[in-house]
């Protein structure tokens, strides 16, 4: 299973939120790189690059930072946030992303995605799945549609996507555990997604638990940054 740090950008910081909530805004570093190569130097390879002030607008603001790490690191980036035209797509990876996840571009116009499944490529896709009360959550979780999580993993399953990166919404943040029941379900309906589990995970017991169920990778944000997992913890892991 792989393992992937999470930055989350707001103003260009480093911070993490609280369930999605911005008003539990923590800034963990002013400055982006340094954590991006305090990772690579500890032998992480991948990272979950968010925007969340692109998230939260609908439009990607935090350009700068995706290219700074991706032009003075060789982690392999998957960049998030606000990514809702072809356009923004497109400079992402040329930016040097080497995925982007899309959520609610996804949620909200499926014939667009589709079209991006297929100029793009499935290995340069990751379907963000963000999850409330088995609901999907939009526009940076600020907003509950009322698409349900299996019909919405059923139509992007038989429109070819391989990597879903699911967050529960409730967990993020709180250092209580990831969604093991909703993994192992989602895991059970449809073996061959590469599913990433985002949320929750408070210590290696819970990322134990996430490669015994068959999880493709695992988002790990304070549990690193609060000290809960250190990287000699993890090496069992990188190796």
């Amino acid at each position: 299973m792989l393992i992937i740090p999470a930055i989350d950008i707001i103003e260009g910081k480093c911070v993490r939120l609280s369930k999605g909530d911005y008003d539990t805004k923590k800034i963990y570093n002013d400055n982006p790189l340094e954590v991006a190569k305090e990772f690579e130097a500890n032998g992480i390879t991948q990272l979950h690059l968010v925007d969340l002030d692109g998230a939260k607008s609908g439009k990607v603001v935090n350009w700068k930072v995706l290219e700074s790490i991706a032009s003075k690191t060789k982690l392999h980036i998957d960049f998030s946030g606000g990514i809702k035209t072809k356009e923004a797509a497109n400079q992402a990876f040329e930016l040097g992303a080497a995925q982007i996840t899309v959520g609610s571009l996804a949620a909200k116009n499926s014939k667009e995605f589709v079209d991006w499944i297929w100029e793009f490529g499935e290995e340069k896709l990751i379907l963000g799945a963000d999850v409330i009360k088995d609901k999907i959550a939009i526009h940076g979780w600020q907003e509950s549609s009322t698409k349900d999580i299996y019909e919405y993993l059923d139509f992007y399953f038989e429109e070819g996507i391989d990597y879903v990166l699911c967050t529960d919404v409730s967990k993020d943040g709180m250092l209580q555990g990831p969604a093991i029941e909703l993994y192992k379900d989602i895991i059970k309906e449809y073996e061959e997604i590469k599913l990433i589990a985002s949320g929750g995970v408070s210590c290696m017991r819970d990322l134990e638990q996430l490669k015994e169920i068959g999880c493709y990778a695992a988002i790990v944000g304070k549990s690193l940054y609060e000290n809960k997992i250190s990287f000699s913890d993890l090496q069992s892991f990188l190796k």
